[in-house]
């Protein structure tokens, strides 16, 4: 529940450079959190090699592949009709296969080859790198799977193809795997154990990406406030590690400090921060660095100490509140985002009250909110009754919304007669003759094209707002466009 989810980008199709030597069409879509986006980048840099070239035509493909969430049951419900949409494609092109890849795949593993006779090939989020070898298998007459979880595999020697880039913004995993068992979430039995990828490859990665152009990088994990490299190996091992190891590890404060040190004209972001992992040594590094964004997706999910140990969150209402203070009493204009379930077993009025009072005491610029829905597999599932009624389910919803969406408007009224630096990332949806950015606080912003282009650091002035968007006037270069 965590990790934050961009509806407008579910069951994207993916397209890439065309290489005149790959013979086999490749039709890749995903859906869930941008950290299986980023594992479809994966995914298609494998699988190029392997003689494929993606296409947007589900028709012509040879391979078929659906990167797939366990999150939420709507996700879940929305592959099994894609995969029906398939089936009916497959009817009129039988040489063509099928796979589901991600943590759908992880949690129903053979069930997917036994109830859903159209799939061929069920792969884990681990496994992506014996997806030729899969495909083999299947070549040969026979169902293949692979969900193995490793303690190890980072993917670092892969370099991802930027799957309908913008060429501006672009996102470099750092960890994969959770350790924090959460009651609610099933990220640790689909993704593994945490485990954080080597320096030297991140900060390569980014070089070329630095190098092709791109102005702003994501340093994406589960929880990567929790990164911790000490030679490979999975973090919660880090006890067992030589002395050596241990005066040479690198923790989410160094590597941050190393980006924004080695690469002053790009801006960084970073997300899924975890409350119980958020050390002030980060956000000391974050204060430090104009380059890094003034931006952190802090998800708390309920106002309710009480309701944090049935989550089996490591944090009190009291204990993340003091954090919250104390990144505002060091970043005054920092914006926070939040994740919110509603209705989680045993949740009484009081409760939800707490989560009311707790979101105006933070004063979140925008959140993701939820309804809690019980997801198989989870330690929620087989301890919690899910007692909490639909109808208030829905009504605690719309009130935290009703909230949230008071409190957007205040703070992004905050901006308006200030000039704020963006970033311009493409054409704005509400005119072609704007461009839309985002600001340091992940703020929208929109203003007339004049001269500038995608990818230009613009000083704008703010003259008007909604609840989510700056509206402006660019008045120059910001100095992060300087040489």
């Amino acid at each position: 529940m965590e990790k934050v989810i961009d509806e407008n980008k579910q069951g994207t199709s993916l397209q890439l450079e065309q290489h005149k030597d790959n013979t086999k069409k490749l039709f890749i879509e995903s859906y869930g959190c941008q950290m299986n986006f980023s594992d479809s980048e994966i995914v298609a840099s494998i699988l190029s090699d392997a003689g494929y070239n993606t296409t947007n035509n589900l028709e012509e493909a040879d391979l078929v592949l659906v990167n797939t969430c366990s999150i939420r049951d709507k996700a879940e419900q929305t592959v099994r009709k894609r995969l029906d949409q398939y089936n009916r494609v497959k009817k009129k092109n039988p040489g063509m296969k099928v796979g589901v890849l991600g943590c759908m795949a992880e949690r129903l593993k053979s069930k997917f080859l036994e109830e859903e006779k159209i799939v061929d090939m069920v792969v884990g989020p681990d496994a992506y790198k014996d997806l030729p070898n899969l495909l083999k298998e299947v070549d040969e007459g026979r169902d293949a799977i692979n969900v193995i979880l490793s303690k190890d595999e980072t993917y670092g020697d892969i370099a991802p193809v930027r799957l309908q880039s913008n060429g501006v913004t672009a996102f470099v995993s750092i960890t994969r795997g959770c350790d924090n068992m959460c009651t609610f979430c099933v990220v640790p039995f689909t993704r593994g154990r945490e485990r954080s990828r080597e320096p030297h490859s991140i900060i390569s990665e980014i070089q070329d990406l630095y190098e092709r152009g791109f102005k702003e990088i994501t340093l994406l994990g589960q929880n990567v406030d929790s990164y911790l490299w000490y030679g490979g190996g999975l973090k919660k091992d880090f006890d067992k590690a030589s002395e050596i190891q241990k005066a040479t590890a690198v923790d989410f404060a160094q590597l941050l400090e190393l980006c924004a040190t080695k690469f002053p004209k790009m801006r960084f972001r970073f997300s899924t921060s975890n409350p119980q992992d958020m050390h002030m040594e980060v956000i000391e590094v974050i204060a430090r660095h104009d380059n890094i964004c003034k931006y952190i997706h802090l998800p708390v999910q309920s106002g309710s100490t009480r309701i944090l140990q049935e989550m089996n969150r490591q944090h009190t209402r009291e204990e993340y509140i003091e954090l919250v203070n104390n990144i505002y009493a060091l970043i005054p204009d920092i914006s926070l985002s939040q994740d919110m379930i509603t209705g989680f077993p045993t949740e009484t009025e009081e409760d939800h009250q707490d989560t009311l009072s707790l979101m105006e005491h933070v004063r979140y610029d925008f959140g993701f909110m939820f309804a809690y829905s019980e997801r198989p597999g989870t330690l929620a599932a087989r301890k919690l009754e899910d007692d909490v009624p639909e109808e208030t389910k829905k009504r605690r919803l719309s009130e935290i919304i009703a909230v949230q969406g008071k409190i957007s408007l205040e703070r992004t009224q905050r901006f308006v007669g200030q000039t704020v630096e963006v970033l311009i990332e493409k054409t704005s949806k509400r005119s072609d003759l704007e461009w839309s950015g985002r600001n340091s606080q992940n703020t929208t912003v929109v203003f007339p094209k004049e001269n500038y282009k995608v990818g230009d650091f613009v000083q704008v002035f703010v003259e008007d707002c909604t609840s989510a968007t700056l509206i402006g006037k660019a008045v120059g270069y910001s100095p992060m466009q300087e040489a």
